[in-house]
């Protein structure tokens, strides 16, 4: 999938969305809970050093820039938090700090219940894999929002019948 940038219009209605809201706390305990924050976080970004796995704690958080899907046309500074993890690893991310990342969804595999494997999917095909003893996600919203210079997009690379011989 490739992402593309669109810009956000000032008289956007988006734009108009920057009334107070409460702030977006979400709890995964489950696969499916798990999916809601993936659409959350979906064109989230973030940069490697904002990734911080306290071993001994077994608590990995991650803040990051959230594109706000539920008002349009904002972002908002959150943070992902993972309790119970026992590993960490990552493939194909890079390893500058102050690298962006631009995160396209999470996904759960389960294991030996109730634990298993939380994948954080990444634009240019890199990936976080959270190995944990059981789901325990928290999603929450630190700031206040502001309008978004561009809107993420996405462009399907399925050929169309159109193209097809």
């Amino acid at each position: 999938m490739s992402t593309e940038v669109q810009a956000v219009s000032d008289n956007d209605a988006a734009a108009e969305s920057l009334a107070p809201m409460e702030p977006l706390r979400l709890l995964a305990e489950d696969a499916v809970d798990l999916q809601i924050i993936s659409a959350a976080l979906q064109d989230a970004i973030m940069r490697p050093v904002d990734i911080s796995w306290e071993r001994e704690a077994r608590r990995l958080t991650i803040v990051l820039s959230r594109f706000c899907w539920e008002c349009g046309g904002t972002r908002v500074m959150s943070a992902m938090q993972f309790g119970d993890v026992e590993a960490v690893k990552s493939r194909r991310l890079p390893r500058a700090p102050e690298s962006a990342l631009e995160l396209l969804a999470l996904d759960f595999e389960p294991t030996e219940a109730p634990g298993g494997r939380v994948i954080l999917m990444f634009a240019g095909g890199g990936d976080l894999r959270i190995d944990v003893e059981c789901l325990d996600a928290v999603l929450t919203d630190l700031s206040d929002r502001w309008p978004a210079r561009m809107a993420p997009t996405h462009l399907d690379e399925t050929p169309s019948d159109e193209n097809k011989p």
